[in-house]
């Protein structure tokens, strides 16, 4: 999928996969892969900095977690980070629904 048609919708792709519970950055890319039959195959240069992002907007935190030795970052969803996840789905499927009725208007 063209990296355009995720702008404005990143964020909620990465809420939505943290909502089961907290993620490494590699599992939230794995996530997404999964969940998405594929088609969202996004790389580490679009999802870790929007990890960043979102912690330093309050919708995530991290910690430091150590796993077989290696240490990894596992972000997990905040009480913002909830209260926009559930705001950014009603969007969402407000804008579906509409493109869903002109796509099938032009039919």
């Amino acid at each position: 999928m063209k990296g355009e048609a995720l702008k404005g919708h990143l964020d909620l792709l990465i809420l939505a996969v943290l909502q089961a519970g907290p993620l490494h950055g590699y599992a939230a890319i794995e996530a997404l892969r999964r969940n998405s039959g594929g088609v969202f195959n996004l790389p580490e240069g679009t999802i870790y900095p929007a990890l960043h992002r979102l912690e330093l907007g309050g919708l995530l935190a991290s910690q430091w977690s150590e796993h077989e030795g290696r240490r990894r970052r596992v972000y997990r969803l905040t009480r913002s980070g909830r209260a926009a996840l559930s705001c950014d789905i009603e969007q969402w499927a407000t804008f579906a629904r509409a493109v869903a009725a002109v796509v099938g208007a032009t039919g």
